[in-house]
């Protein structure tokens, strides 16, 4: 009898013993991007803060990063090498990454960030129920308010530039948000597109002189160049608008934005809960419920926009 005891207890520290192992022996999270830019970034390092924040991090963690440099082939390269990896996670962030990585997964759980219209790049079923594999937080938020701040800063203005490229199902979805809502506003949409970093420049020099005022959405392509639709709205006295904040401290006039530190922090949690046991397909599409207003005083002054007192009373953040 004693003997069967003794064997039942060494049976059950084996267990614990084989469970602890289980436990501290690191995860590894395959995580991936399309290009390098201040919003990007700032998701990136929310990501790994969340992780780190839910004890993913050190000896519990083995992290790959890669980053496509804009480059769609590139992107899908990098999604095959992570399948052969055969991570425990694969983190994407923007809608051309989700999509790549969603291809391959396979039974690997993915989590993504900053895109914006999941339902319609085909991610997910719907935003309360996933419904497969994958996860995430949307970048996804109504153009009404920044049509709105448009206009207070522009009343005569009725015609808005919007460059974004034609080849990424995330800014086609944005773009069609907006024409739906500029009627409304009192605005006439002029497109330009812009299927690489490089092309961005002349895009915007082909709305000068057409538009009274440039919009740019959430669009990675545009966002990674947009010095060079801020030095041709400076030189036309073209305003130029954002829909991400990290490109008013890069010389846009003003942004009614998410925080993409932010938004990486709750793709980062889901991807924690994820690691934890749960299944992608019962945690809902996570979206952050504030906006904030950043404003570049001397980005207006320089395209020409005069920013009343009370507006700049009201901004989250004026660039210095």
């Amino acid at each position: 009898m004693t003997g069967r005891i003794i064997a039942a207890l060494f049976a059950l520290a084996a267990a614990a013993s084989s469970s602890l192992a289980q436990d501290t022996e690191p995860k590894k999270v395959a995580l991936t991007y399309i290009i390098d830019h201040p919003a990007i970034d700032a998701a990136r390092q929310g990501i790994v803060d969340a992780l780190s924040e839910a004890g993913y991090a050190g000896e519990r963690l083995e992290l790959i990063v890669q980053s496509a440099q804009g480059s769609v082939p590139t992107q899908q390269q990098i999604a095959r090498e992570f399948a052969g990896l055969a991570p425990d996670l694969m983190v994407a962030i923007s809608t051309p990454s989700a999509q790549a990585l969603q291809s391959v997964a396979g039974d690997v759980p993915v989590v993504f960030s900053a895109v914006t219209d999941p339902v319609g790049a085909k991610l997910v079923a719907s935003l309360e129920t996933p419904g497969g594999m994958i996860t995430g937080a949307s970048d996804m938020q109504p153009f009404g308010p920044t049509l709105d701040l448009i206009r207070s800063l522009l009343p005569d203005a009725k015609t808005l530039g919007v460059i974004y490229n034609s080849g990424e199902a995330n800014s086609v979805s944005q773009v069609e948000a907006l024409t739906a809502e500029v009627t409304a506003a009192g605005f006439e949409v002029v497109e330009s597109t812009a299927s690489q970093s490089a092309m961005v420049p002349d895009a915007a020099r082909s709305l000068a002189g057409r538009v009274d005022a440039i919009l740019i959405p959430t669009d990675s392509t545009v966002v990674s160049a947009i010095e060079g639709v801020v030095s041709v709205g400076e030189r036309a006295k073209l305003p130029v608008f954002a829909s991400d904040t990290d490109s008013v401290k890069r010389g846009a006039v003003a942004a009614l934005g998410f925080n993409y530190y932010e938004l990486g922090k709750l793709s980062g949690a889901m991807a924690a809960r994820i690691l934890g046991g749960e299944s992608p397909a019962s945690i809902p599409v996570g979206v952050l419920e504030t906006q904030d207003l950043y404003l570049n005083p001397k980005a207006a002054e320089a395209m020409g926009v005069t920013i009343p007192a009370e507006t700049l009373a009201s901004a989250a953040v004026v660039v210095e």
